[in-house]
């Protein structure tokens, strides 16, 4: 690796995949869409739990000097993942958004839609997590275990649905309350990962013109662009970063985001 690829001192993040480096996807920063095979670091190849990584200079990604190595941790996962979905469904302040689950990634993506000018609604069962979302610019929060989400969600629009709407659990019930609570025309995104949803194709979604997205993380552009973002509109991201811990405390550190009533966690060194 040459000084002028990675020159020693320069400060950034790293885009958390490895792909051949030559196809058109990996071309324009989009690794993880690699036809010859992938490398996803922290999952079948070696993470940041480490004082050290090793990692090709075109993974690394420019952080801005007005962010700290955390909130380019939060943007290398979770942050950039909402961000991603965010600009998929071309949130703007003529929206109200609904984000469902309020963990990491839907924080994230209250805090950034917020900063993008929507009215948001955050959308969980954990009051913890429907605290923070309050904390980080959401107007209303709905405990879907008390109320249903779409007739609140139907309330809080005078019965025309949400223009935008995102999934960050991967439970089905949840993707199909996004789908249902979106208004004729309205965008929906999902973005967490698992398990299989059915819907009623045409009552659900073709006959109210419905604009489906599947949204995958983000391209190694998208994630600087996302640093940009969060640093030119002042968000707050360490705001996200509710716990931190040293790696030998790896154990607890797990124990507790499993509890899933948490911000986003993180390790330093």
């Amino acid at each position: 690796v040459s000084e002028a690829d990675a020159p020693t001192g320069q400060r950034v993040m790293v885009h958390h995949y490895k792909g051949c480096g030559r196809c058109k996807h990996c071309k324009v920063g989009w690794a993880q869409l690699c036809r010859q095979g992938i490398v996803v670091y922290g999952m079948t190849g070696h993470g940041g739990h480490a004082a050290y990584m090793t990692v090709p200079a075109y993974t690394l990604v420019p952080l801005p000097d007005s962010l700290s190595f955390e909130e380019g941790a939060a943007i290398s996962c979770g942050t950039g993942t909402a961000y991603g979905a965010l600009k998929r469904l071309d949130v703007s302040g003529r929206d109200t958004l609904a984000v469902f689950g309020q963990g990491p990634v839907g924080l994230s993506a209250t805090l950034l839609g917020r900063a993008m000018g929507a009215r948001v609604i955050a959308i969980d069962v954990a009051p913890e997590r429907l605290a923070l979302a309050r904390e980080f610019g959401a107007e209303t929060v709905v405990n879907a275990k008390e109320t249903d989400p779409v007739a609140a969600l139907r309330e809080l629009t005078h019965g025309e649905g949400v223009e935008t709407a995102m999934d960050c659990t991967g439970n089905p019930d949840a993707r199909v309350a996004a789908v249902r609570s979106a208004a004729t025309w309205g965008r929906v995104a999902f973005v967490g990962e698992g398990n299989t949803t059915t819907f009623d194709i045409s009552q659900d979604m073709i006959r109210r013109q419905l604009t489906i997205h599947a949204s995958w993380t983000f391209s190694s552009v998208g994630q600087a662009e996302c640093a940009r973002f969060v640093a030119d509109r002042k968000v707050g991201l360490g705001r996200l970063l509710t716990h931190r811990f040293h790696l030998e405390q790896a154990e607890e550190a797990y124990r507790l985001f499993d509890t899933q009533t948490t911000g986003k966690g993180v390790f330093i060194l």
